[in-house]
């Protein structure tokens, strides 16, 4: 399982758009101690995970702001402080890890996606059975039957787009490959919202 988020170049699968909106660390989840597990990977400068906004906590955060991690400046005296631009822009692309968890049964993972989809929903998942540098599953409710925020849903990556011109040489889409009965976490290509659900 994936220990430390996302690094590189290819994150970035399109060039917008780009909505910057500013929070300290605090306030994203689920990273470092911000999440169930308490041991998530620690937000650095170069990672560019998938977040939720607000507090992991609420009733109402199914309906959470979502977005990726744009920028990261780190405060040398408080680093619950650290100042995080996340960009929130619907319609971004970009390339992360998505847990295949469906569902969660007494605090585990109980049901698996063998075969997604493009436009199959993903969320930002603060479970503690997904990887240390995973915030991504396409299960609605975590393990604690609590909503979990859609971030998007899952597309295909520039390079995995037939005769697209863009990103290189095409490669067999991520589509293709049907995934185990069991916890996976693959890379796939998601284009980001911030429509819930519930609306």
């Amino acid at each position: 399982m994936p220990a430390t988020f996302r690094t590189g170049t290819d994150w970035e699968q399109s060039s917008g758009p780009l909505i910057p909106f500013n929070v300290h660390e605090k306030d994203i989840w689920p990273i470092s101690d911000n999440s169930r597990s308490g041991t998530k990977d620690e937000l650095e400068p170069g990672h560019h995970p998938v977040v939720a906004i607000g507090e992991r906590t609420a009733a109402f955060r199914g309906q959470l702001l979502t977005g990726v991690v744009y920028t990261v400046a780190e405060n040398s005296i408080n680093g619950d402080y650290d100042f995080i631009v996340v960009n929130i822009a619907p319609g971004m692309i970009i390339r992360d890890y998505v847990a295949n968890v469906l569902t969660y049964v007494a605090g585990v993972p109980a049901t698996f996606e063998q075969t997604p989809q493009p436009g199959q929903p993903v969320y930002v998942d603060d479970s503690d059975d997904i990887g240390e540098g995973v915030t991504l599953s396409m299960s609605p409710l975590n393990e604690n039957g609590d909503d979990n925020p859609l971030a998007g849903y899952l597309t295909y990556c520039q390079d995995e787009m037939g005769d697209s011109f863009a990103g290189g040489p095409n490669e067999a889409p991520t589509f293709d490959t049907a995934l185990a009965n069991s916890l996976v976490e693959q890379v796939f290509c998601i284009v980001l919202t911030n429509a819930t659900r519930d609306i």
